[in-house]
């Protein structure tokens, strides 16, 4: 092998030098002026694809000629060669140029033609290649292992498995008994096939008897196909194992098997809301019962997060907590059994939930992924059922990488079909997807997100090959072992159009075989059909997996495409361009279903149909939708598509009338409406009885017996007809009928029969839609004279009115009286499933009817009756059928009443309506009520019955039964004080009262009218009246008006100058037909003169209010300023109408009135002890005075300022600080501050005592804390407290870090600042401004100085220095300084300053000093004297 490959990579290198040289020739005449043709292609520069081109086809010369012909060819080509180098330039330096131009053509057309055939050749040796290695590895299927004999015990799984080989890979087929087995009609959940790399298994599971069989398997291929078979014996299990009879056994363990006792019921649930199945078992379930399992539409459900299956004791359920659509469909739960299974089913319904958006559609629901590779993926889905009135016109995509919980955008635009190719995904990343539906009113609700899905090369597990051998050792081959170094790609081919739509296309592609070892993308071209315009698809980076959408295309314009491989060594040539491709709409929303058929079922449920559609429309299924007759708005039935063209719709309402239409769905949306349904109205469904059951032995005597049976426990709702019977003898093989005609009663007397033979009965039942089923033989009954001293046994156990804890028995008394009659009955009963029978009357009961108690609400039970006489008890009767304690939903009751005739009824309506239903009453349970004394009126689903006459003698309990209605029954009793209430109202309807509405009602009118009135019932136009005072008959006067409204019942009575005249009892006597009454008013003592006091009173206001008059008097009110306002309104104003303010009698200007308004008001900004005293506003004019008065003192001062507090206290600021000289300031800003405020002080919540150093207080707008010469046990947090009168304000700083800090050196500045200006020298007084004096006399200049230490002190003339001598003096005396100028001359004019200056500071005072001379007048005065007599001009 090795030597061979060392062969092969020789001959290829030397292939490679043979074209460089072929390539690079040129030629060996020097004296040419120009290059050859073979001289241009030396010239070229050669790629590695064209390399690759010329070594591909030199190898493939070598395989496919002898090694003297290669020898052969190569030879010629060198001669070609060298005799084209050998060529002598002919032309003259004139056609050089053409020359060169038709070589360079020639060239490069010959080029590109060579490279096509040899790219050509390439391709079919490739293909040829790999036909060749499929035809080597091709293999008709083989078993390495076949399948074996299985022995298996029941209710326990077997698995056939075999191994097998071929190429291509078979397909399997199992087969029973030559029979194909197909998992979708196959019982759900019993056969699991799997095909795991060519290891075939098929699971049996809970074998039975029925699955012993031969089973095979068929393989083929085109190759051809094997056949292997396997033997399955299925053995009893129990019998053998215990050695007993298996039948006995089986039949002990079967009768304590558990049953269904409750029946799965269709469940109505709604998107994220919960949902519940659940079923109870008529005991618990035994050991080889336990294995519960649920299906959903066939398929198996397992346990996830949201659903839940739990198995306890009698109950079994299964909870979804959060429900998508996807959950809807038929579930079905099976128990094993030994003879197989058992099985309920109920359809889950799941709505759409409440739309975010008014009219937004339904969810999308179904999400799939399919062609799944590295980097892309095809999602599709399912469309919602309903659409809300707004056609879906697209979708929106989201994935999200499950490592996060951020949902991406997959699509900008909304996509129209329900399919849409994903890509720019990452390998070996995990993504889940949900759509979005979107019509005019918005987005829907999101769909389910996906199963999570891994991205990966779906054809990498084909590059790997495992071969086992030695048990568990295996050897693993890797394709890219097998193929060679390979460095640039080859191209791909196959390429073809795997999904075509009107927005996008997938195109798809087989990827270069041999591929290599290093990983390969690709580029996709796209052109225009008919064009040779390449344009790259994918721009942006290569696509990793044979796969790639394109997108943008125009509609109907066909395109060619092209794939180029690419790794890190380089881009292969193009693929050969596909087939032309238009972007055209290829899937179209499926046709409407024809023949719409709906037909009656239960009575709240219909069966559906319609026609299946043979075109292939790739349906996903149908939505069905139903509405009442006279209805527009369609209301969707199922919200996950039905695959079946039939239907059951349940919840619908007996009696209603409803059409119904069905729409098939595929992924371009939801078809058109199919035609209408024939409308149907909805009730039980007209089939034949079932079969009788339950036979009993009633009497017996030497040749005939008396038989008894049980109700068909289905009758369709129609009344059984009659029975016919036959009869077996055992020693026989005919059954002979009995009667010919149809027996009424369910108790027939079979004669003339041989005496010690035994016999077998049957029955069957008859109804309007014909003879139901034969009922199963009955047990052998000796034909045997009864001779026994006690009674036979009652039969026709049955039981009526079943409530929560109460139910009616009723039993027929036995034929068979035994030696005495009978004295009573035993009631017995027990639980179903339970064999302990329980009395439930201690003393024997009298009659044939007996009323049960004290039943648990929920459970089963079972009863049967024994008659007894004076020999003892007689045998029990038949068991009655189950029955489960609980108050059927809807049931209603007796309803007792009096009808608009006044005669007493007792009524009852059958809460589901029935197309002919039958009532039966029954008065003390002892039969039909006396005809003479009740009569029955039947209506539609109601009955009534009415007693005639009725007495005490109607007393008792009534009680009513529908027939083939499940049990609907009721019963009433009647007592004798319910009977008096009736009869009274008989009695009020036959001789009716006019009814009182209000009674006698007194108001005082605006005027002093007085108004008398009351309110019966409507009144016919020719109702009477008569009123009468103190017996006296009342009219109208024009002092006393009286009314009398019929339609509205209203009597009124208006009194002007209400007096003593009109004291006493008012009586209003009415007739109005037969009916009539009398109301009276006794207007006397206490109430009289409470009445004219009114009068008066209103009287009085009335005239005030005819001038000018007060509509709201004073009154005050506290602004959020904190000011006080008084206010008032008058009203009926003139121009002349004066307004005026007083306090404390004395006019007040300060008041305010607005005679546009009539507002008065007084704004009092601070309120003190100054503004208590009385107010008073007075208006007036020519037609009158009114006056108001507003007292604000005592009370009302206290009030006001107690708002003023809380307003106060409200506005308080946050505490501030505030630095000065003597310490720190806290304090808060309030709009007004009054002592009801009673500010306090804490420190580290401990309040503050008011001390030399602490001092506290308040102002109009503050209240303030003074923290004087403050130390570091000052720091902490301050709270001040006010109180508004109700509650307390806190306001809190905390004085501490960085605050205190910067306080205190604030402090501390400001200290220092106010002892340095304290001590500071000064000019304390003593300098005037300006000083005049006469020439020679003496001036002196006195002032006071301070200053700690005392200052010293310069006198300044004129800013310099005064020099004390001669006529200049100074004195100092302590504080008090003084300069004296003798003999003052012109010269000593000037500005004059005293400077004093210590250590803090200083200070200058100044004084200008005007000399003037004898007989002068100052210039001061002279400029006062003419400005003060100066005319005004020059003024």
């Amino acid at each position: 092998m090795a030597t061979r490959h060392e062969a092969y990579h020789r001959e290829e290198e030397m292939s490679a030098d043979q074209v460089k040289h072929s390539l690079q020739v040129a030629s060996s005449t020097s004296k040419r002026k120009f290059k050859t043709s073979d001289e241009e292609a030396a010239s070229v520069e050669v790629s590695s694809v064209d390399l690759t081109i010329q070594k591909a086809a030199f190898a493939l010369d070598t395989q496919l000629k002898s090694p003297w012909e290669i020898k052969l060819r190569r030879e010629a080509m060198l001669l070609e060669m060298e005799s084209r180098g050998q060529k002598t330039a002919a032309f003259g330096n004139e056609w050089e140029k053409v020359e060169k131009e038709l070589i360079r053509t020639s060239r490069i057309f010959r080029l590109k033609m060579d490279r096509k055939a040899l790219r050509r050749k390439v391709e079919e040796k490739l293909q040829q290649e790999k036909e060749v290695r499929e035809l080597c590895a091709a293999r008709a299927p083989m078993f390495w292992i076949p399948l074996r004999a299985h022995g298996v015990w029941e209710r326990m799984n077997v698995t056939l498995s075999c191994t097998i080989r071929g190429s291509p890979p078979p397909h399997a087929q199992w087969y029973k008994n030559g029979v194909p087995i197909n998992l979708r009609f196959a019982e759900p959940g019993k056969y699991r096939i799997h095909n795991n790399f060519g290891i075939l298994t098929l699971e049996i599971c809970r074998c039975t008897m029925d699955d012993s069989a031969d089973y095979s398997v068929v393989i083929s291929n085109k190759y051809g196909q094997a056949t292997s078979f396997a033997n399955v014996l299925v053995r009893s299990y129990y019998g053998l194992l215990t050695g007993l009879g298996s039948d006995a056994l089986t039949i002990g363990l079967s009768r304590r098997e558990a049953e269904f006792v409750s029946v799965l019921k269709p469940v109505f649930s709604r998107e994220t809301e919960p949902f519940t199945l659940a079923c109870t078992f008529s005991s618990d379930l035994l050991e080889h019962q336990k294995d519960v399992s649920w299906f959903r539409d066939g398929v198996l459900l397992k346990e996830t997060d949201r659903r839940k299956m739990k198995t306890l004791g009698r109950e079994a359920s299964l909870t979804v907590s959060s429900a998508f659509k996807d959950d809807e469909g038929f579930y079905t739960i099976r128990i094993p059994t030994l003879d197989g299974s058992k099985k309920q089913s109920a359809y889950v319904f799941v709505r759409d939930a409440a739309a975010a958006v008014v009219g937004a559609p339904g969810a999308p629901l179904s999400v799939k992924c399919r062609d799944v590779n590295k980097d892309s993926l095809l999602l599709s889905w399912t469309p919602p059922s309903d659409d809300r009135g707004s056609p879906i016109f697209g979708y929106y995509i989201e994935r999200r990488d499950t490592e996060t919980d951020e949902w991406v955008p997959c699509n900008e635009s909304p996509v129209k079909i329900c399919r849409f190719p994903v890509s720019g995904l990452v390998e070996g990343k995990t993504y889940q997807f949900r759509v979005t539906a979107v019509n005019q009113a918005g987005p829907s609700h999101p769909s389910k997100p996906s199963n999570p899905v891994t991205m990966k090369d779906p054809a990498e597990s084909n590059r790997t090959m495992v071969i086992p051998y030695d048990d568990f050792k295996q050897i693993v081959i890797s394709k890219d072992d097998l193929e060679g170094n390979i460095k640039i790609p080859l191209p791909p081919t196959n390429v073809h159009a795997a999904e075509v739509s009107e927005d996008y296309l997938v195109i798809a592609w087989n990827e270069p075989d041999p591929r290599g070892r290093e990983p390969v993308s690709y580029y996709v071209e796209k052109s225009i059909a008919g064009t040779d315009s390449w344009q790259r698809v994918n721009l942006e980076a290569a696509v990793d997996s044979p796969r790639c959408a394109v997108f943008d295309l125009v509609k109907g314009t066909p395109y060619c495409f092209r794939v180029l491989s690419v790794n890190k060594y380089g881009i292969s040539t193009p693929s050969l361009p596909s087939e032309p491709i238009s972007a055209v709409n290829t899937l179209v929303p499926p046709p409407p279903p024809e023949h719409v058929v709906a037909y009656r079922d239960t009575k709240t449920s219909a069966v559906v149909e319609w026609d299946k559609k043979d075109d292939d429309h790739e349906l996903l299924g149908y939505y069905i939708y139903c509405r009442e007759s006279g209805e527009t708005e369609w209301q969707t039935v199922n919200n996950k598509p039905v695959t079946d063209n039939r239907f059951t719709v349940p919840e619908l309402q007996t009696g209603k009338e409803y059409v119904f239409c069905v729409k098939a769905v595929n992924e371009a949306g939801v078809g058109p409406q199919s035609p209408e349904s024939a409308p149907l109205v909805v009730n039980e469904a007209v089939y034949c009885p079932s079969a009788p059951y339950d036979f009993a032995l009633l009497n017996c005597g030497k040749t005939e017996m008396v038989i008894c049976w049980k109700a068909p426990k289905f009758t369709a709702g129609k009344a059984i007809l009659g029975y016919f019977v036959d009869q077996h003898d055992s020693s026989e093989t005919e059954w002979l009928s009995v009667n010919l005609k149809p027996n009424p009663q369910r108790v027939c007397k079979v004669s003339n029969l041989t005496e010690g033979h035994f016999y077998q009965f049957q029955a069957r039942a008859l109804n309007v839609a014909g003879l139901g089923k034969k009922s199963e033989p009955s047990e052998l009954f000796k034909c045997e004279e009864w001779t026994m001293p006690q009674p036979g046994p009652p039969y026709d156990v049955r039981f009526t009115e079943v409530r929560d804890s109460t139910l009616m028995l009723h039993w027929e008394p036995p034929l068979y009286i035994g030696a005495s009659p009978v004295k009573g009955y035993y009631i017995e009963m027990c639980e179903e499933g339970s064999d302990e029978w329980k009395t439930v009357n201690k003393q024997p009961t009298a009659t044939t009817h007996m009323r049960v108690s004290e039943l648990e609400k929920g459970k089963s039970y079972v009863f049967r009756v024994k008659a007894v006489n004076a020999a003892g008890t007689g045998a029990p009767s038949v068991p009655s059928d189950p029955v489960i304690a609980e108050t059927k939903p809807g049931m209603n009751e007796i309803e007792v009443g009096v009808d608009e005739e006044g005669f007493i009824y007792l009524a009852f309506e059958n809460p589901e309506p029935l197309d002919d239903p039958e009532f039966i009453w029954s008065k003390d349970y002892e039969g039909p009520p006396d005809a003479d004394r009740t009569e029955i009126h039947n209506d539609g689903n109601k009955t009534k019955l009415i007693l005639t006459k009725p007495s005490e003698e109607d007393l008792g309990t009534y009680s009513v039964e529908v027939p083939n209605a499940d049990g609907v029954s009721a019963s009433r009793t009647l007592t004798a004080e319910e009977l008096r209430d009736l009869l009274k109202r008989s009695h009020e309807i036959r001789n009716p009262l006019i009814q009182l509405i209000s009674g006698w009602n007194i108001e005082v009118l605006e005027m002093g009218d007085v108004r008398l009135w009351l309110q019966v019932e409507k009144l016919s136009p020719a109702a009477e009246l008569l009123l009468t005072l103190n017996d006296e008959e009342l009219s109208d006067t024009p002092t006393r008006k009286i009314n009398f409204d019929r339609a509205n019942g209203l009597i009124e009575i208006v009194i002007q100058g209400f007096s003593e005249k009109d004291r006493g009892t008012y009586t209003a006597n009415l007739k109005d037909g037969k009916a009539k009454n009398q109301f009276s008013l006794n207007l006397d003592g206490d109430k009289f003169n409470e009445v004219l006091a009114e009068m008066e009173r209103k009287r009085r206001d009335w005239e005030r209010k005819q001038g000018p008059h007060f509509v709201e008097y004073l009154q005050w009110t506290v602004t959020e300023e904190c000011h006080v306002l008084l206010k008032c309104k008058v009203a009926n104003t003139r121009n002349e109408t004066t307004f005026k303010w007083f306090f404390n009698r004395q006019p007040f200007p300060k008041g305010q009135y607005d005679p546009e308004t009539g507002d008065g008001t007084l704004l009092i900004k601070k309120f003190t002890e100054e503004n208590k005293g009385l107010y008073k506003t007075v208006v007036s004019d020519i037609r009158g005075e009114d006056t108001s008065e507003l007292n604000l003192s005592k009370e009302v001062f206290e009030d006001i300022l107690k708002e003023l507090s809380r307003i106060g206290a409200l506005s308080a600021s946050p505490l501030k600080l505030q630095s000065t000289a003597e310490g720190f300031k806290i304090y808060s800003i309030v709009k007004y501050f009054t002592d009801y405020m009673t500010p306090s002080w804490y420190h580290k919540d401990r309040k503050l005592a008011i001390t030399e150093r602490l001092k506290s207080g308040s102002t109009m707008n503050q209240v303030w804390l003074q923290i004087l010469n403050p130390t570091e046990g000052d720091k902490g947090i301050y709270t001040l407290e006010l109180f508004d009168g109700k509650e307390i304000h806190k306001r809190s700083m905390d004085l501490s870090g960085k605050v205190f800090d910067d306080a205190m050196a604030e402090y501390q500045r400001l200290k220092e600042a106010s002892i340095a200006e304290k001590n500071r020298a000064k000019v304390v007084r003593g300098l005037p401004d300006v000083a005049t004096i006469m020439e020679d006399k003496t001036l002196c200049l006195t002032c006071h100085i301070g200053g700690d230490p005392i200052p010293e002190v310069t006198w300044l003339k004129n800013d310099r220095e005064v020099i004390f001598k001669e006529r200049y003096k100074l004195e100092v005396k302590g504080t008090v300084v003084t300069m004296t100028i003798e003999k003052v001359c012109g010269d000593d004019s000037g500005r004059y300053g005293i400077f004093v200056k210590n250590k803090y500071g200083s200070e200058t005072g100044q004084v200008t000093l005007s000399v003037f001379k004898h007989g002068e007048e100052p210039s001061e005065l002279r400029r006062k004297s003419e400005s003060r007599y100066s005319s005004p001009t020059e003024a």
